[in-house]
């Protein structure tokens, strides 16, 4: 029994010495691509560079067009989490505004374009707001076939004007 209660009392004793208090470790750099912007921000315990989401080529948000099919104003399944991205960066920066685009390729009567090119820049609105953006951070404006983005008369080069640019304020 004495054998047993000392065995306990040295190995509570081992297991006392043993531990440390954890060591603070200090944040690892952040480093920034040459043409990202960056934002210093200063605590009370470090100094930390940081850059802009908006800015930095390997953030989702460096992407700011939606494209679409022919004739269609539904923001696409593979255009969605870019979208929703941007409603999360803009729910958490009230104070940032943007300016959603629509645009359009030549087909169509410029009327007809311009209609178009609303409805698209107001479905990315709508999905912006589900997203937690407020309407007040948000304009539409319809551009139709007026800025395209690529001046062919192909379908590859009529994709890339199907499309609804966000464009931050300075």
């Amino acid at each position: 029994m004495k054998k047993l209660v000392i065995s306990v009392m040295l190995g509570s004793l081992l297991a006392a010495c043993a531990s440390e208090k954890p060591k603070e470790v200090a944040p690892a750099p952040v480093s920034t691509p040459a043409s990202a912007p960056v934002v210093e921000t200063k605590s009370a315990a470090s100094a930390q560079t940081v850059v802009d989401p908006l800015n930095d080529p390997a953030s989702i948000l460096a992407n700011r067009s939606t494209y679409y099919p022919f004739d269609v104003s539904v923001v696409q399944d593979a255009d969605k989490p870019m979208v929703q991205a941007h409603a999360k960066y803009l729910a958490e920066h009230a104070n940032r505004k943007v300016r959603l685009e629509g645009n359009c390729d030549e087909r169509g009567s410029n009327e007809y374009n311009l209609g178009l090119g609303q409805r698209r820049a107001d479905g990315v609105k709508k999905m912006l707001e589900l997203g937690g953006a407020k309407a007040s951070q948000l304009e539409t404006v319809s551009y139709g076939e007026e800025k395209p983005r690529c001046t062919d008369h192909n379908e590859a080069c009529w994709k890339q004007n199907r499309r609804t640019d966000l464009n931050y304020a300075k």
